[in-house]
């Protein structure tokens, strides 16, 4: 069935226009595949008049809902497309669910249609880098292969139609992504999960929940197919299970860290190494040869806003890592710069997705002094302060600021007066909702500070 045969003239109705251009991509698609659309969001017609503009002529044949949702959209409409951050439990999806209207979201319905072989990832950490570097291995024998997926730049449903039908798509995949992917029937050819940490548990009743969620990945895999894990992380056996449990056919291949250890000596991060060979594996099983891999990894792309070193000079490196919204994240990061035997400057603090900090501050203690310390306000902040405790400020007052700009300016001029060189990481460990639209406004932000006093 095409795209158009499964839409024209069916009443759809998108929960979520957004700022961030997914829900412009999918709204765009359906109109253009015949369906009946309306779109519905709880932001303002002024908060939303960039994603309206973006929409082009398509606005004039979309009815739009906004500042509110109205009930007997949810019962009149046959399809409900459901943006990332609409919660599962809302009471508007129940309502759709018990008059008849079936859910889906843009992952599902990408996966539905998509006639090229696929490599899907997930995760807690590493995705964005390790899609990135997958796609990199690819195009050494794959040209014209293509990133989708967990991103503003390439959203799913922007790049479907556009597809050759032959050559491999690699598709970044958030959990909220895999609530509903089960409702298409389908399944990466390649899945990946790169890692389980704690995260997301404003979403999530617990971190099982969490997992269950990034399972549906390889729900319906085939004999064919291949599921990717890892071997270190506690998780894995959760997931074998769940393929027992599922009865899934597919070959399952364990990343161990013997794979190609010649790349130890890359300055990358041990985090870095796991997802430069699970990359490296995933290009490998879609077709890519080990020689052309070997040699592409001497041109491996450094990510945005991961872990990214955007200023360095004789005595001082900066390095946003704005995507680092958990401890685990910034955990990573202060073990990878912490044991380059510079002094580490920290700035972090946001947004509680209702996390635990006490391996995080056990890190910051033993890598950051308290006059290192610099901490922007926020309720994830808030548990920061009371992981570390009084005693590792030594009775003086912790370093938090209100305003980011402050902190920058106050971060950047204790920097310039440490003597020899030093590292100033900006590594958050909570999501930016309080004071920024997301993660990359805040790294935007950041770069933007730093790029106007180079």
């Amino acid at each position: 069935m095409t795209p158009s045969e499964f839409l024209k003239n069916k009443k759809v109705l998108v929960m979520g226009l957004g700022l961030l251009g997914g829900g412009i991509a999918t709204t765009k698609w359906l109109v253009k595949h015949g369906a009946k659309v309306t779109v519905t969001d709880l932001k303002s017609r002024a908060d939303l008049a960039s994603s309206i503009k973006a929409l082009g002529p398509a606005a004039k044949k979309v009815k739009l809902v906004l500042g509110k949702h109205n009930e007997s959209d949810f019962k009149n409409n046959q399809i409900i497309v459901v943006n990332p951050a609409v919660p599962k439990e809302s009471s508007y999806l129940k309502i759709a669910k018990e008059s008849g209207a079936s859910l889906e979201n843009e992952a599902s319905l990408f996966f539905r249609f998509c006639k090229n072989p696929t490599i899907g990832v997930t995760g807690t950490r590493g995705k964005t880098t390790t899609v990135n570097w997958i796609l990199h291995f690819l195009k050494q024998k794959f040209p014209n292969s293509v990133l989708t997926g967990n991103s503003s730049d390439s959203p799913m449903l922007g790049v479907l139609d556009s597809l050759d039908g032959k050559s491999p798509v690699v598709v970044e995949l958030s959990s909220w992504h895999l609530e509903l992917l089960p409702v298409s029937e389908k399944a990466p050819q390649i899945a990946v999960i790169t890692n389980i940490y704690p995260d997301h548990l404003n979403r999530y009743k617990d971190i099982t929940e969490y997992a269950e969620a990034k399972a549906n990945i390889f729900k319906h895999q085939t004999k064919n197919d291949f599921l990717i894990l890892n071997k270190k992380n506690s998780w894995t056996k959760f997931y074998l299970k769940q393929s027992a449990s599922w009865r899934t056919k597919s070959k399952i291949v364990f990343t161990l860290y013997s794979l190609l250890p010649h790349l130890s000596h890359f300055d990358l991060g041990e985090h870095n190494l796991e997802n430069l060979k699970t990359a490296s594996l995933a290009a490998n099983l879609a077709g890519v040869d080990w020689n052309l891999i070997k040699k592409a990894i001497k041109t491996l792309p450094q990510i945005k806003f991961r872990q990214e070193i955007i200023l360095k000079d004789k005595n001082l490196t900066i390095v946003n890592d704005t995507t680092a919204t958990s401890p685990d994240a910034t955990i990573a990061a202060l073990n990878r710069f912490g044991h380059q035997g510079l002094t580490l400057i920290l700035i972090t603090g946001g947004t509680s997705k209702n996390l635990e900090f006490n391996d995080w501050a056990k890190s910051v203690k033993k890598y950051i002094k308290p006059e290192n310390l610099f901490l922007l306000d926020g309720s994830a902040t808030k548990k920061m302060l009371d992981s570390l405790g009084e005693k590792y400020f030594k009775k003086s007052r912790p370093q938090l600021f209100i305003d980011f700009y402050t902190l920058l300016t106050s971060a950047l001029k204790h920097a310039k007066l440490i003597k020899g060189k030093k590292i100033l990481l900006f590594s958050p460990s909570a999501a930016s909702f309080e004071k920024f639209k997301n993660e990359f406004d805040r790294g935007e932000k950041f770069n933007q500070f730093f790029k106007e006093r180079s």
